[in-house]
């Protein structure tokens, strides 16, 4: 672990794992704010998962405590006062206590974790892996907005496998936000191999 990093917060209803593509439709005065100051200081916010409540409230709000940092990738200014964002995830750190500014932008103390260790699937795990290339190549084909994975494609590394599944599996939000918190990465794809396999996926 590292030394403490003051972040500002987006929360958002979905979990953002180290690599990930986010798309972001910004309209509000204090995330159009951060998305500028992000793009002239270069540096990333942070991106947390609601647990309960909304960020617009000062009561009643909940976040978890782990989340990931997101860089800018490109911002598009279709229409005034709207940016269409795209980000990548990066590191995934951990948050102490947060803290609202009168315009409503949390704040927080944060904390970066170690990143994944670089391993190759193992060769149990082959047919996982097989099946997420097979998935892309069926998403580049079949889909009009393209594949939700920021290339170049890691097939080699367990935790980039495991992280693209579980962004598209139907699997709710907290079991992802587990999923992203376990340090190992050949256990993520395990599970992630564990429950294709459950569900006739792999075999």
């Amino acid at each position: 672990m590292g030394m403490t990093t003051p972040t500002s917060l987006f929360p958002l209803q979905a979990v953002l794992f180290p690599g990930g593509l986010l798309r972001l439709k910004v309209f509000e005065a204090r995330y159009l704010d951060l998305m500028a100051d992000c793009l002239r200081e270069r540096r990333p916010f942070g991106v947390v998962a609601l647990k309960g409540g909304s960020d617009t409230s000062r009561r009643n709000v909940e976040f978890e405590t782990i989340g990931t940092l997101a860089e800018l990738i490109d911002v598009d200014s279709e229409r005034p006062n709207i940016l269409q964002v795209r980000c990548r995830g990066t590191q995934r750190f951990s948050r102490a206590a947060t803290t609202q500014r009168d315009d409503g932008l949390w704040l927080a103390e944060t904390t970066p974790w170690p990143d994944d260790d670089t391993l190759a699937p193992s060769p149990p795990l082959l047919s996982t892996v097989r099946g997420l290339a097979n998935a892309i190549a069926a998403l580049k084909s079949s889909s009009a907005s393209g594949v939700p994975f920021l290339e170049p494609y890691r097939f080699d590394d367990a935790a980039w496998v495991a992280n693209r599944w579980c962004e598209i599996l139907p699997i709710s939000q907290a079991a992802k936000q587990k999923l992203m918190e376990l340090t190992d990465p050949m256990l993520r794809l395990q599970l992630v191999d564990d429950f294709l396999r459950s569900k006739g996926v792999v075999s």
